[in-house]
């Protein structure tokens, strides 16, 4: 059985180093491997266990990392095990082959966005004539496809990410708060339509998924099993659904444990295939028996 395993990144597999352990004591902190270098400084980290485990999962499953991330930030990632051969980028904006971007998929994502959503232009004004340069830190475009910034939490008013998702619900955009990152995303730009593509190419038949923000629900929605680790955006919504399960652990400890779990249910998928699998060579042996008595 081919089993596609679709996991978000920040803050679900690996993490920075303000969010490595949230509420765990130093004193507890797990041994860390370093994930992700940006201009000589360690950025990004998961714990040694989560690394063997996504090691194993990479050589028994399709792992696809899927991520918000541009394909840029998405290549200062090191991920241990073997290099996956599919990437989600930019919200499924770039479907990556072997590193490569999808040229049919790209023009796929850009008929969507052309007919169903308001445009980046529109969107990007309006958020930045409402937003304020005393809590504005940076304001960037992502990949020509979506707009965020970058914000200083505590000065951010109330009410003001509301306010922005409201009238951008009306245009056919989702907003998402994300540690000091508000992301302004267009609707019909997700992760669970490109992983459904992956799948359709891969032949997978089980679709696994993890992530623990509004931009992932979709995904955790799209998948057969999902989990969502208990921090985040979700979490702090207490959003669920069927098929996804709620994690108690937090910071580096959930992404240890969504591996765990990933493992788990890729190996009962195997174990499964394997018991169907012998069950047909035994059936194809019986019937070609009974025919050659006769």
């Amino acid at each position: 059985m081919t089993v596609l395993v679709a996991s978000d990144l920040d803050r679900t597999l690996i993490y920075s180093s303000a969010a490595l352990a949230l509420a765990m004591p130093d004193a507890e902190a797990p041994r860390l491997l370093c994930v992700e270098v940006h201009e000589s400084k360690p950025l990004s980290f998961m714990t040694e266990t989560a690394a063997g485990l996504l090691a194993e999962l990479g050589r028994n499953a399709v792992f696809v990392p899927t991520t918000t991330r541009t394909r840029k930030q998405y290549g200062r990632i090191s991920l241990p095990g073997p290099p996956p051969r599919f990437a989600i980028c930019a919200n499924g904006g770039h479907l990556l082959v072997d590193g490569v971007t999808d040229r049919d998929w790209r023009r796929q994502v850009a008929a969507r966005l052309d007919h169903e959503c308001a445009s980046l232009d529109e969107v990007r004004g309006h958020m930045l004539a409402t937003a304020d340069a005393s809590w504005v830190r940076k304001e960037r475009v992502a990949e020509d496809l979506f707009a965020y910034l970058v914000v200083e939490r505590n000065l951010l008013p109330e009410g003001w990410v509301k306010e922005l998702a409201d009238w951008a619900d009306g245009k056919g955009w989702t907003v998402s708060l994300q540690g000091r990152k508000i992301y302004a995303v267009p609707k019909p730009l997700t992760k669970s339509a490109a992983v459904r593509e992956i799948a359709r190419r891969t032949g997978a038949e089980l679709t696994l998924a993890a992530g623990d923000s509004l931009l992932d629900a979709d995904l955790l929605l799209a998948a057969d099993l999902a989990w969502r680790p208990g921090h985040g955006e979700l979490a702090d919504s207490g959003w669920t659904a069927p098929g996804i399960t709620a994690l108690a652990e937090l910071g580096v400890a959930a992404g240890e444990e969504i591996l765990r779990r990933f493992a788990e249910a890729a190996a009962a998928a195997g174990a499964l295939g394997a018991v169907e699998a012998s069950g047909a060579v035994e059936a194809s042996g019986a019937i070609g028996g009974a025919g050659a008595e006769v």
